[in-house]
């Protein structure tokens, strides 16, 4: 409620201006702003500083902050997609919620929870942040690695169980506002839900020739796409289900077009300005005497979470062929609980299923897990080098799913080893076959891999990261190994790649050339010290290359004036 003579301006600015300084030390923490927003509302909150006082806005922006995150959902789930899902992607996705469910649900009642809050607080913990998930993986360039695909399978694959949530949420919902029983309440759903899916029908129908002159005027179609998101979610809550549904199956009305990136890629900041709101909403909500009360079960979820989701991959990957690094790192991706399951929670508030105490637990969880996960995703390569020597059990003897990558690659009487196989590999590729080398090419993109076999090319994968990635390698014969992989972002450490391989082929006994790419002196001097006998720059040597051929060119006219 606004309190008189407190402009909501001021609140707001506020707000905004605490969420970017503890933002700020959040991003130097390295850790998601989720955690940090969380934060801000609990400093923000009448246990902090109180600074929350005019709580309508709040809500309002919370509210249209969730639908637009649910409406983006639903414009990613492409229903084709169900069809094209692996079969990695679905049995560990499906393994993942079973375990996490099952077993959640085990240790809620243990803990002393009433058996409706144990649902809840169980299928909270069975979603892990797509969002969060992606932008580490894409800052660490893991997100087209094989674990970093097969990552994003089982997210598909937890976006679908959401929806799957959210419809069995507003089965509830109409059923507690019919104080109808469960088979009333699905029928009511059922029926309920007609003008929804006639609507929906309507709009994907006409949805290409309307966008199509929408999208001639930019800020149009960001208009219409939150007006369409806006109208399904008040139909949705209208018709007595969440407003969260109606958002959703609004993005899905939309996900077939070909507008739908272009419409994502303009509301994902809007989407993010507005979670803000959400999360600090969220933290201002929160008691912190029952949070205090609940830090003994939160730590004991948090484990949960944190140990037992990439356990359950791991042993899914190994049984079904992957290597153990493969499932160790793709496990690492769900060692968290995600904004879903704080937004699965709150409903569970509002519709009067769970208590302040319940939702205060599992944002204790949220905080635990993505704040502890984020850095080991981060520093991934190191734990695995620590852990490697005890996870053998998650490994089988044949590991064929990776090895159908390198299938009749095996043989010897290669001359160059060629790392990458972008547009630099591509080109020193074709330099070196035009000169009669036998080129055998390494990159860790499966779809690389499978269209480079397509033109009949000698190709394998592999990780730069993984040290042992060599010993599969057939090292008999090769006079040139070419890393024609740009340098790591994060910088010259051990874990650079270049480094990684160069240490692990000198440490082999290999004898012949290696020839990496450098970006600077500095570059150069600490490649050459670890074992590079060739630094490489592509745009000073390009640029050399080209100043050669204009000098040609410029003598050949002089003389023939």
């Amino acid at each position: 409620m606004t309190i008189p003579g407190v402009s909501v301006f001021y609140e707001i600015a506020a707000l905004l201006m605490l969420a970017s300084i503890v933002g700020v030390v959040g991003l130097r923490l390295r850790q998601p702003m989720i955690v940090s927003f969380i934060i801000v509302g609990m400093l923000a909150g009448p246990a902090g500083f109180d600074m929350v006082r005019s709580t309508d806005y709040l809500d309002l922006l919370s509210e249209l902050g969730v639908t637009l995150l649910l409406f983006l959902v639903g414009l990613k789930l492409d229903l084709n997609l169900v069809r094209t899902l692996g079969v990695v992607a679905l049995s560990t996705g499906l393994g993942q919620i079973v375990f996490t469910s099952t077993v959640g649900f085990v240790l809620c009642l243990v803990l002393g929870m009433p058996m409706l809050t144990s649902i809840y607080v169980a299928v909270a913990l069975t979603f892990s942040s797509t969002i969060i998930i992606v932008k580490l993986l894409s800052d660490k360039r893991e997100l087209d690695a094989l674990h970093g695909r097969i990552a994003l399978g089982f997210l598909i694959v937890q976006d679908l169980a959401v929806v799957l949530a959210m419809a069995v949420m507003s089965a509830l919902t109409a059923g507690a506002e019919r104080d109808a029983g469960l088979l009333e309440a699905l029928l009511a759903l059922a029926a309920g839900a007609i003008p929804l899916l006639l609507l929906w029908l309507i709009v994907s129908k006409f949805a290409n020739p309307l966008l199509e002159n929408i999208a001639k005027a930019p800020e149009l179609l960001v208009v219409f796409a939150l007006g369409l998101a806006a109208a399904f979610a008040a139909l949705g809550d209208y018709l007595g289900f969440s407003k969260e549904l109606g958002g959703l199956i609004a993005g899905v009305a939309l996900a077939t077009t070909p507008f739908r990136e272009a419409i994502a890629s303009r509301l994902a900041s809007l989407r993010d300005f507005l979670l803000v709101f959400f999360f600090i909403s969220l933290g201002a909500h929160l008691d912190l005497r029952t949070v205090g009360d609940a830090v003994g079960d939160a730590l004991v979820l948090s484990l949960f979470v944190l140990i037992g989701n990439p356990l359950i991959v791991m042993i899914i990957m190994g049984v079904m062929g992957y290597r153990k690094r493969t499932g160790f790192l793709a496990g690492l991706t769900v060692a968290q609980i995600s904004e879903f399951s704080l937004i699965f929670v709150t409903m569970g508030l509002v519709l009067g299923h769970l208590n302040e105490g319940a939702v205060g637990l599992v944002t204790l969880v949220g905080v635990i897990t993505i704040g502890l996960s984020t850095y080991m995703i981060i520093y991934s390569q190191q734990l695995y080098a620590v852990l490697e020597r005890f996870l053998g059990i998650f490994e089988r003897r044949v590991t064929y799913r990776e090895e159908e990558y390198a299938e009749g690659e095996a043989g010897q009487g290669y001359d160059v080893l060629l790392f990458g196989l972008g547009r630099y590999g591509r080109a020193l590729h074709s330099r070196f076959t035009e000169s009669g080398l036998k080129v055998l090419g390494v990159d860790f993109d499966p779809d690389v891999i499978r269209q480079w076999k397509q033109r009949g090319a000698a190709v394998m994968y592999g990780d730069l990261l993984d040290p042992d990635m060599c010993d599969a390698l057939p090292m008999a014969g090769i006079e040139y190994v070419v890393m024609a992989v740009p340098p790591h972002e994060i910088g010259i450490t051990h874990q650079d790649p270049r480094i990684v391989q160069i240490e692990a082929l000198r440490h082999r006994g290999y004898t012949g050339h290696i020839a990496v790419i450098g970006r600077s002196e500095a570059d150069v001097v600490l490649l050459r010290e670890k074992g590079a006998d060739i630094v490489l720059s592509p745009f000073a040597d390009a640029a050399e290359r080209a100043m050669e051929r204009l000098f040609r060119a410029g003598r050949g006219s002089f003389s023939a004036n």
